[in-house]
């Protein structure tokens, strides 16, 4: 098992930014995509930005250019740097990541954090 610890969440004032981190700990086989996600009320987690461990990175419409992935291998941790945030950032934002678990078949284990609260508010 692999556990993900986030941590950076919290109130700030709109145009302040925020730093999420999130790290993988456990029984790790070798860390591949990580990522943050957002799930607002009633509706179904949303991808904000992935990363690969080479760099490469994907950005969802919450990235709106405001925020960047980026991680750390060796540590196994992945960040999000969300500056000039708005009110309509506000929400919790799960870590995401795989675990590269079953080199045999290539099948990969994913694994996702507890979420940190995110609000933008004056």
């Amino acid at each position: 098992q692999v556990q993900l610890v986030e941590s950076g969440g919290g109130l700030v004032q709109p145009g302040g930014s925020l730093r999420l981190s999130c790290a993988a700990s456990g029984n790790i086989f070798s860390i591949n995509a990580m990522g943050w996600y957002r799930q607002d009320p009633g509706k179904e987690r949303e991808l904000v930005a992935a990363i690969l461990p080479g760099g490469g990175t994907k950005n969802g419409r919450f990235a709106q250019g405001r925020f960047i992935i980026s991680r750390d291998n060796a540590k196994n941790t992945v960040y999000l740097q969300m500056n000039n945030l708005k009110p309509e950032d506000t929400g919790v934002y799960y870590c995401n990541a795989f675990d590269r678990c079953n080199i045999a078949t290539g099948i990969e284990c994913e694994y996702w954090g507890q979420g940190t609260q995110v609000t933008v508010s004056s």
